[in-house]
This record gives structure tokens, sequence and C-alpha cells, in this order.
């Protein structure tokens, strides 16, 4: 038996229904919780206001949801875009482009909001490791374990160069220090810290854990298909 063939079409069907209702359970479980911090954020948001939608964590997580359908567009249009390329899944490359820029970008605008007193002066730096942990509180770790999530879960299923932790969190720790140092040099008025750093980091190394079965996938295979024989030597 020929192990390596194909799913048929009805189980590779269900299993794409059974992994969208889980995904979207997911998001139901997840959105439950915040309804009411939500539905605060709604008015401003829905009158395209600025001040009170964008500039807030409620706004920006309403509006991020809001995406979510036109992302799913994208993929699909993506995805079809790409029907027939070789060597690679259409499906999972769009998917993985999109969820970085989707899950990433929303965070990033939050780690640059500005302080109290933008532009008086450069904020504090904190450079003593665990130090600024015990502040930050349970929402403070997970929303810093979000930050690079996202990036860290989908880059090493789209880049093979990618695929493996320590480049993970290499991607992870770069990306940090380069907030931490921007939050100092456009004087943000927030604090630059290291433990921003390591939590960011783990973050996105979890996070690339967690794909792992994927991006390994993807990354093996090109060497799984046979090799053209090679012409024999007069």
């Amino acid at each position: 038996m020929n192990h390596n063939a194909t799913l048929p079409a009805p189980p590779r069907r269900v299993r794409g229904f059974v992994l969208t209702g889980l995904a979207v359970v997911a998001l139901a479980v997840t959105v439950f919780p915040m309804r009411r911090m939500l539905t605060m954020a709604a008015p401003r948001c829905m009158a395209g206001r600025w001040h009170g939608c964008y500039d807030t964590f409620n706004g920006l997580v309403l509006m991020t949801l809001v995406a979510l359908p036109v992302s799913l567009l994208v993929v699909w249009v993506l995805a079809r875009s790409r029907r027939g390329a070789d060597g690679t899944s259409p499906w999972r490359m769009s998917l993985a482009e999109v969820g970085m820029v989707h899950g990433t970008t929303p965070f990033l605008w939050m780690t640059m909001m500005p302080g109290a007193e933008p532009g008086t002066e450069a904020g504090a730096v904190s450079l003593v490791p665990l130090r600024d942990l015990v502040t930050m509180g349970p929402l403070g770790i997970a929303g810093n374990l979000l930050v690079f999530a996202s990036l860290g879960f989908f880059a090493p299923m789209r880049f093979a160069a990618l695929a493996s932790v320590p480049r993970i969190l290499a991607l992870g720790a770069g990306c940090s220090a380069l907030v931490e140092i921007a939050q100092y040099v456009f004087r943000l008025d927030r604090v630059s810290s290291v433990d921003d750093v390591l939590v960011n980091t783990t973050g996105a190394v979890l996070a690339g854990l967690a794909s792992r079965h994927w991006w390994r996938t993807a990354a093996q295979a090109p060497t799984d298909r046979p090799r053209p024989a090679m012409a024999g030597r007069p």
C-alpha cells in the first residue's frame, strides 16, 4: 500500500470542517470574557473616532476581531492564486503570511503607544533582569507573551530558514530589542525593560513550539520527494 498517497476528498473535507469549528469555538471562548470591554469601545470605533478606539487596548482588540474576516478573505485569495505551485502548500503559506501580519501588527501598535508625557524626555530604562517582572501582573505578562506569538507561530511555517528553535529565539529577541530601543529613541514616555524582551521572546518560542509539527513538515517536504536519477558516468 502507498502510505504517501493523499487523503481522499471526504476525509480532508471533514478534517477542514472540524478545524474550522474548533477555531470558531476557540474564538468564542476568547471573546466571551472580553465582551463588556469590547462593547464599551464599539461606539467610538464604529463612528471612526481615533481617540478612544485606536489609542486604547479595547479598541485595538475590537478592530482586530472586526478585521479577521478580511484577513481570511486575503488568505483565500492568495491560496487560490498559488494553486498548483510545486513543493509548497498554498493554504499553509498564505495563512502564515497573513497570520504574521494580522497577529503581530496590533500588538506592535500597542507597544508603540505613547505614555502620559510623550516627547518631553526619554522613558526609563531597566536593564536588570526580572526586576520589572513582578510589577507586570498576570495581564501584563500575558500581553507581552502575545506580542510576537503570531510571528513565532507562523514565521517558521513560511520561511524554512527560520524552522528551528534557536532561530525563532533569535528572531523574537531581535524584534523585541528593536521595539524597546524604538520606545526610548522616540521618547514615548515608556519603560524600556530587558524583562519585556525576555517575556516577548518566550512568547515567540512557545508559539513556535506549538506550530512545530507544521513547520517541520514544511521544511522536510522538499527532501521527501524522489530525486531524479543521475546519469551514469562514462
